[in-house]
């Protein structure tokens, strides 16, 4: 039986430009890309185009595991629209879609057979939630490498 792909969002309070631009380099993934504290994101890797690879590294900070997690990007739509194609196959499809205030940013992602489907989507809200706290907590800093420089 086919599943079906799992929706996480979040309302990031930055304009589409500076959310896509936080979510596509590799300086600002290493400072989000984690679902909780105690992990980290050493090292992330971004060739932004079509048949181009993305990749992350994601650890424990104590050592104790880690995981790298990539895949090949099979659209490419700034500041609209990323789809990654899973290095296990599963496809994971983000939109970024400006609002007043801000910018609404949408994950659907193939959910995998190893953890449950819930555990899956608190993971990866997790992390959307990080993103939202790391984007806006640079854009009220104007911290460089975003588009208030």
């Amino acid at each position: 039986m086919a599943k079906h792909p799992i929706r996480v969002e979040t309302f990031v309070n930055a304009p589409i430009e500076e959310v896509w631009h936080a979510y596509t380099t590799p300086e600002h993934i290493t400072r989000w890309n984690f679902a909780s504290a105690d992990w980290c994101c050493p090292r992330a890797e971004v060739d932004l185009r079509p048949g181009g690879r993305q990749s992350a590294r994601m650890e424990a900070k104590d050592g104790s595991m880690g995981f790298d997690f990539g895949g090949t990007y099979e659209e490419v739509m700034p500041p609209e629209a990323l789809t990654l194609i899973l290095d296990d196959g599963r496809k994971s499809r983000t939109t970024f879609e400006a609002k007043t205030g801000g910018t609404l940013v949408t994950t659907l992602f193939d959910p995998e057979d190893e953890h449950p489907e819930d555990l899956q989507r608190d993971g990866w809200q997790a992390i959307l939630d990080s993103f939202k706290s790391h984007v806006e907590c640079t854009s009220r800093d104007g911290a460089p490498g975003t588009s208030k420089r």
